[in-house]
């Protein structure tokens, strides 16, 4: 019995390195919406911004007139955990926006706003921050030209948002419930290698 348990055991080792990373994070509840060039497909595209493929990421650095631009999920979200991997050139003015209440009309004060803006004027709701809504704890931490990790929690009227690592702020809130997922180009050039997002 114990030498079945052991060559099951193998087996599914070996079974899990061959399907790779994309099915392990389906296995613990996680989905890939964007991974390099791949997913697209899981957005719409709203507003003026240049969305393109370049080495493999998905970046905008331009836009055809004022209007900001946004990549919005197909889908909607309540409860959820996101990861998003991005990089910001120093001038960027861009954000993870939450629980949309309508997905043609992206703005901060229509959608929760993780914002990515180190330059803005009231540092108190630059990066870090949620918009309009949760000032950021302690100093801001700059995005500029790095590779950078947030991970956005929302569950109920909670929502905290970490970025690398470092809790910049949290909020108690019930405006908005559920919504699809944008990701927003504003400013400057934004780069997003990865987004996951795991409902709760």
């Amino acid at each position: 019995m114990k030498r079945i348990s052991v060559i099951a055991m193998e087996l599914l080792v070996v079974a899990l390195t061959a399907v790779g990373c994309a099915t392990m994070s389906s296995v613990m509840g996680w989905t890939t919406l964007l991974d390099g060039a791949k997913g697209l497909d899981n957005f719409e595209r709203v507003g003026s911004s240049n969305w393109a493929v370049v080495d493999g990421i998905v970046q905008a650095d331009k836009k055809d007139g004022k209007e900001n631009g946004f990549l919005v999920s197909k889908n909607a979200y309540k409860d959820f955990q996101i990861r998003v991997e991005f990089w910001s050139s120093d001038d960027a003015n861009s954000g993870i926006f939450m629980r949309c209440a309508d997905p043609q009309v992206i703005t901060d004060k229509s959608c929760y706003e993780a914002n990515i803006f180190d330059q803005r004027k009231d540092p108190s709701y630059g990066t870090g921050g949620i918009v309009h809504h949760a000032k950021i704890i302690g100093p801001m931490q700059k995005a500029g030209g790095k590779w950078n990790v947030y991970e956005i929690t929302a569950k109920g009227p909670n929502i905290v948002v970490v970025l690398n690592g470092v809790k910049t702020s949290e909020l108690t809130h019930t405006q908005f419930a559920s919504g699809p997922i944008a990701l927003q180009h504003g400013a400057g050039v934004i780069k997003f290698r990865k987004v996951e997002i795991k409902p709760l």
